[in-house]
């Protein structure tokens, strides 16, 4: 009784309940899995990962030695429906954490059917496969802030907005909350509860920035390369305006969010927005600038010539549900969460051992908590 108790205080992280509770968790091996899974095996989970191989060399999966820290992890694709049912069955896992995608928008336009196989039919899979075993509680499906029907408002999307998506990535994640929410009401809605026992919910987060991150075409990653090699850092989309935030900020929310679906079961079981505070939604110029700075160098930034792929000019989240019904808030300002991302890529250049560097990220950050 006493750790459901701190449970229900703002922001609390509760270790006791993670301990030994049995997660399966997709895409372990990118840089949000990797970090989430280095989370719940801090505090005590018994985590199987679920992913293909690490999607970047280097890769924070392999710079921090995740895999030493999980139960399993399993190389899988999660289009491959048969196998992953198999795994559900084996593992037999409590909580669901589904982050696996295809996820970058210049990506899903080189190869949208890729994005829509992984992005779509995987989350469809996942869901059968919760399907298939009566062990499951909760399930969180990780989406993102772009899966809203963006008509470049300055106000924060709310989740109740319309959903929809430019490119085929955007329009990929809108789908699978469409997915989430007709799997949720046709087999796991809330007056069966008592019969089925399953809590499913989605997550959007804003722009993810932090140690760990070598994706092609992301801005922080972009940018670190350049310091490194001490070039320029060049821009697309100079003036795009987006949510950013420090990594640990929406696995905080993922990991609260479960923790209510697990202990309250559909009151919980909604859409939910994790982005930063109004003042931390920043240009990319910006915060490439700040990143430079950061760093210590003396490059300069500048603007790519010619046309681009369409991304968004201006995209923010409305987060005042998350702060009044989960007691989740961000922590962190951008230069803080810049701060700490520097300080991650400078400690790994330098050969440090960087699952106890990463472990202390999430300490000090649990503090702020």
């Amino acid at each position: 009784m006493e750790s459901v108790e701190r449970l229900m205080r703002p922001t609390a992280i509760d270790p006791a309940f993670w301990r030994n509770k049995n997660v399966l968790l997709t895409g372990h091996t990118g840089f949000k899995g990797a970090w989430l899974s280095l989370w719940l095996a801090h505090i005590g989970a018994r985590v199987t990962g679920v992913a293909l191989p690490p999607p970047t060399k280097p890769s924070l999966f392999r710079a921090a030695e995740v895999d030493k820290l999980l139960a399993a992890s399993v190389i899988l694709d999660i289009r491959d429906r048969q196998k992953l049912v198999r795994l559900f069955k084996k593992v037999k896992p409590q909580i669901v954490i589904h982050m696996a995608a295809q996820p970058l928008v210049r990506a899903s336009y080189l190869d949208p059917v890729l994005t829509y196989e992984t992005n779509v039919m995987g989350t469809v899979n996942l869901l059968e496969a919760t399907r298939a075993v009566s062990t499951v509680r909760a399930v969180v499906n990780v989406t993102t802030d772009k899966c809203y029907e963006n008509i470049e408002s300055d106000r924060g999307y709310r989740e109740g907005d319309p959903l929809g998506g430019y490119d085929p990535y955007s329009s990929s994640k809108a789908c699978a909350e469409i997915v989430t929410a007709a799997y949720r009401r046709s087999f796991f809605s809330s007056k069966e509860y008592v019969k089925h026992g399953v809590a499913m919910a989605t997550a959007r987060a804003g722009n993810v920035i932090g140690g760990g991150d070598w994706a092609k075409d992301r801005l922080v990653p972009d940018c670190i390369r350049s310091l490194m090699k001490g070039k320029d850092i060049i821009l697309r989309h100079p003036q795009a305006v987006r949510p950013w935030q420090h990594v640990l900020e929406p696995l905080c929310g993922y990991l609260m969010l479960a923790q209510k679906l697990f202990l309250k079961g559909p009151a919980f079981a909604l859409g939910w927005n994790f982005g930063p505070e109004r003042k931390d939604v920043l240009t990319v110029k910006r915060v490439a600038e700040l990143t430079a700075d950061g760093w210590g160098a003396a490059s300069s930034v500048k603007i790519a010539p010619g046309r681009h792929l369409h991304e968004a000019k201006l995209l923010m989240l409305d987060i005042r549900k998350a702060k009044k019904e989960l007691g989740w808030k961000p922590c962190l300002s951008v230069q803080q969460a810049l701060s700490l991302t520097t300080e991650w890529y400078q400690a790994w250049a330098q050969g440090s051992d960087m699952q106890r560097f990463s472990l202390k990220h999430i300490d000090d950050f649990q503090k702020r908590l």
